[in-house]
């Protein structure tokens, strides 16, 4: 149920480009300093909801608001309630990080001292003293989605829209990039994010949203949507791929193998598990995953989110 608190309001959303639907009649609610983990494959219409609620795209109906405000009405003022990390670094490589920042501060009206005053303490969180001053041509991935993420901070948001921030990044930068987005909630914002990275969503979301064909399917923290399931997943090697089953306990899935232990792993479930027996399919069809259980997937070509 949404009320006026909510920093996120999404009601009965629809965006058509065509004969395509990429949003359909999409309703949730984001509360004050949660971060929620929007989920799903590519092609699920998560960059599109993204691009609705920072303004870049006008949905074909239904409203969204951020902190109250009207998208669509007053995209002005809505856009000074979020910071938006976008899936490309949208940086420009020809300026060093220092100047990328004081341009965006400045787009924001804010004064050149504020700017610098706010990049120092931003710098004790993220760590780029050392770089700020080269160009940004010369940043690793890692480094650049840092200071994507800085400069959306600048301006200090109430609401921070994240478009699959971790995409590119090596494991250790996207553990560091972890770290930066609960730091963002400690210090009072509400995290919207979306991924296809299992562990992401497990680890980060304090609630997970899936969508599949631009609908909401299932909403709940992590911990439930795989109780919901089961806790435990059984997968078996057959003639048209994995064969998976769920189980309450590690027991009840021992007791199962032990009927028929060929080809059977028991293993505990996951939320691309969860996304599975609801839809059938995965979650990231375009490229690996590596979920909460350790394990990599390979998968085909995908669609675009």
């Amino acid at each position: 149920m949404m009320t006026l608190a909510d920093s996120i309001q999404i009601h009965s959303l629809v965006k058509q480009y065509g004969s395509v639907t990429a949003v359909d009649g999409l309703s949730l609610s984001v509360r004050p300093r949660e971060i929620y983990g929007f989920l799903g494959p590519n092609g699920a219409g998560k960059t599109t909801t993204i691009r609705i609620l920072s303004t870049l795209t006008y949905p074909t109906s239904g409203t969204a608001l951020v902190n109250g405000v009207d998208v669509v009405r007053d995209p002005v003022q809505a856009k000074r309630q979020i910071g938006v990390v976008h899936q490309n670094y949208n940086l420009d490589p020809e300026l060093t990080g220092a100047e990328n920042l004081v341009i965006h501060g400045l787009l924001f009206n804010m004064p050149v001292r504020e700017i610098r005053k706010r990049v120092a303490e931003l710098l004790e969180i993220i760590d780029l003293s050392e770089h700020l001053n080269r160009k940004v041509s010369e940043y690793s991935g890692g480094l650049k989605r840092k200071l994507t993420i800085a400069r959306a901070l600048i301006h200090r948001p109430q609401v921070i829209i994240l478009d699959e921030p971790s995409a590119g990044l090596d494991a250790f930068s996207r553990r560091r990039v972890w770290g930066l987005i609960r730091a963002m909630r400690d210090m009072g914002s509400t995290v919207f994010i979306t991924t296809h990275y299992i562990e992401e969503a497990e680890q980060l979301s304090d609630r997970v949203g899936i969508l599949d064909h631009g609908k909401l399917i299932a909403e709940d923290t992590p911990e439930r949507l795989i109780r919901w399931v089961g806790n435990v997943t059984v997968e078996r090697d057959g003639c048209e791929g994995l064969d998976i089953s769920f189980f309450a306990t590690r027991e009840e899935a021992a007791r199962q193998v032990a009927q028929n232990p060929v080809n059977a792993r028991i293993r505990n479930t996951n939320l691309e598990d969860v996304f599975i027996s609801l839809t059938g399919r995965r979650v990231a069809p375009s490229e690996q995953i590596i979920s909460s259980a350790g394990h990599e997937h390979g998968h085909g070509q995908g669609g675009h989110g």
